[in-house]
């Protein structure tokens, strides 16, 4: 699938099945790519890979960070966000049920809010997948510079090294897959997002058992308030799949086990960040990493493949982060323009965009925390919330139902003021 949405993280993973089943069309009115099912042929067990996959995502890297952050008895947060976040992809199923012409998530934001909730959700998406695949450049700056450290270079008597260096690279070597066309093959290699997240707890957790020099010390803090909003952010991006989900419910044969799928599916990933968190925590405290893999000793196999594991992953998942963008981008275009050469164009200025970006805002946690609390809180809890009141006109009665969607909208938008202005500080703070 060309993703409609993370990594983040995220954010969101294509789906495999879905360049099997779906047809991929322009729609240039709207100026963004519609997934329309041809025919529902994705079976309960494969519907429920996909959502895994769509859920896991970089933020598995982050998550021990996000633990330190908050302390111990944040990790409640991570479970009431997750729950949140379940009940949110319930009320998008609701939604879709009630138009069965309902293909995208902007189609939902459409039915419920006319133009302006197609534009809305549409801008949320877009923008989230830029700092999402942001986000990749500065990982792998962050992972290579650890790995292969003191690397520069010198170009016309100006040196570049480091980080940058090596964000400049990546992107230099991801550029030609923005250029394709057909991104079936990159959809196969990105779908082994959900192996590679599992390789990486694995190999930490080897790290941790068999290397003597780091064991599990047990040392922590119970509870940081300050680390509060952060912490909460960095959960939330975990759980920022949303979007995907329409394309998800319309691709499967039975679509009433789509609630049974996504509980499974939020249970495991659940279960699985949670691990990483404790894994990670007791593994290095409060000097754990905004990536954990930068805390790994380099001299030790199991290290190695979790860091490589880490470098391979977002390069074969970038261009389909960014080809949503670059259809739109392409949909604006007068006819006269749409040539092969000027769609090479656009897709390069993006890549190149995504390079200076995350050269000059090159701190992955605060850039994580900004898309978590800003884009991911927004797209998967609230925006939700509000379409299911007003398409379902359950905002007219005054039930337990309503109650309980209101209190999620205000848990959503707490989080979202305090983690933003929280991100936001910590990124000016280290320009």
């Amino acid at each position: 699938m060309i993703a409609t949405y993370h990594d983040s993280s995220s954010m969101s993973v294509p789906l495999l099945s879905e360049l099997k089943h779906n047809e991929v069309t322009q729609d240039e009115d709207k100026g963004q790519s519609v997934h329309e099912s041809t025919t529902r042929t994705v079976s309960f067990s494969g519907t429920c890979l996909n959502g895994l996959n769509a859920l896991s995502g970089v933020g598995i890297l982050s998550i021990p960070y996000a633990l330190a952050t908050g302390g111990w008895l944040s990790l409640i947060l991570l479970f009431i966000i997750s729950m949140v976040a379940l009940y949110s992809g319930l009320l998008i199923k609701r939604c879709m049920d009630k138009d069965c012409n309902i293909k995208t998530y902007p189609d939902i934001g459409a039915l419920a809010f006319g133009k302006v909730g197609r534009i809305l959700v549409s801008a949320l998406m877009y923008t989230e997948l830029y700092l999402v695949a942001t986000g990749f450049l500065i990982l792998e700056g962050d992972n290579l510079d650890n790995l292969f450290p003191n690397t520069d270079i010198e170009i016309g008597g100006l040196v570049i090294g480091g980080k940058k260096l090596f964000v400049i690279l990546v992107g230099l070597v991801i550029m030609p897959t923005v250029w394709l066309d057909d991104l079936s093959i990159l959809s196969y290699v990105s779908a082994s997002g959900v192996l590679a997240s599992a390789i990486i707890i694995c190999s930490i957790f080897f790290t941790a058992t068999f290397d003597g020099s780091i064991g599990f010390h047990g040392n922590g803090t119970l509870l940081n308030w300050n680390g509060i909003p952060t912490a909460s952010s960095l959960y939330a991006f975990c759980y920022c799949a949303h979007p995907v989900f329409p394309s998800l419910y319309n691709s499967m044969r039975n679509k009433h086990q789509f609630s049974n799928v996504l509980f499974i599916c939020f249970v495991l990933s659940t279960a699985g960040y949670a691990s990483m968190a404790i894994i990670g925590y007791l593994m290095f405290g409060a000097e754990v990493e905004s990536q954990i893999t930068l805390n790994l000793p380099l001299n030790r196999i199991s290290s190695q493949i979790a860091i490589y594991t880490t470098l391979v992953n977002p390069i074969s998942k970038y261009a389909l982060m960014v080809t949503p963008i670059t259809n739109a981008l392409k949909a604006l275009l007068p006819q006269q323009y749409k040539k092969s050469f000027i769609n090479i164009l656009i897709s390069t200025t993006l890549v190149i965009s995504t390079i200076i970006v995350a050269v000059t805002v090159p701190f992955f946690a605060y850039l994580t925390s900004l898309v978590g609390a800003f884009l991911s809180i927004t797209a998967s809890i609230i925006l939700p919330c509000l379409c299911y009141l007003k398409i379902s006109g359950t905002y007219n009665k005054f039930g337990c139902e309503t109650i309980a969607i209101v209190t999620i909208i205000f848990f959503g938008v707490v989080i979202g003021i305090f983690g933003t202005y929280t991100a936001i500080v910590e990124i000016i703070n280290h320009l």
